[in-house]
């Protein structure tokens, strides 16, 4: 269950780019290590060497890849962009079932209620995160007007974790 956590966006920036800057980095040496190791060790001194390089390169590709999932991922300094992958990929998911979502909330479902508040509040955090405020402003009414529909129906409207189960509902619910 993703839970939306605040987060201040000048510290998610700046901590975003320290880690896309180390993974770089690490991307960069171990290409540059693997190719020419290639090369040495496959290539032939002044002739085409281009596959072993390009061999190199696909090698630090796919040790990349191992070190992300198996290493990096769960390291203090990837924190801010693990985050916000999950952020978006929740969001993603709402957006998936999103027509389904708003004949939902036309009907007054309650889990439907919930996902779009939920997107909502996800949404406007992203957007804060990514420094993309003007699009804040142009959802502002629609975010409003959904809140007051829910506390009228006695709905909280502070659905700040991703229920599962929402989802599974909504699913469920016949598309319009």
């Amino acid at each position: 269950m993703f839970e939306i956590k605040p987060f201040n966006p000048e510290t998610y920036r700046q901590q975003t780019r320290r880690s896309t800057l180390i993974i770089a980095a690490v991307f960069v040496a171990l290409a540059m290590l693997l190719s020419g190791l290639a090369v040495m060790l496959f290539g032939t001194p002044g002739g085409d060497n281009f596959r072993f390089n390009a061999g190199g390169v696909l090698a630090a590709v796919l040790v990349m890849t191992l070190l992300m999932r198996q290493v990096f991922w769960s390291q203090p300094w990837m924190a801010a962009a693990v985050y916000g992958w999950q952020l978006k990929r929740s969001l993603m998911r709402v957006t998936n079932l999103m027509h389904r979502v708003k004949a939902g909330v036309l009907a007054g479902d309650p889990s439907a209620m919930k996902l779009l508040r939920f997107y909502h509040l996800g949404l406007n955090q992203m957007h804060q995160l990514d420094g993309n405020t003007s699009s804040l402003d142009q959802m502002a009414a629609e975010v409003e007007q959904h809140k007051a529909a829910m506390q009228a129906l006695g709905l909280d409207p502070d659905c700040t974790r991703l229920d599962p189960q929402w989802l599974e509902q909504v699913k469920d619910m016949p598309a319009r």
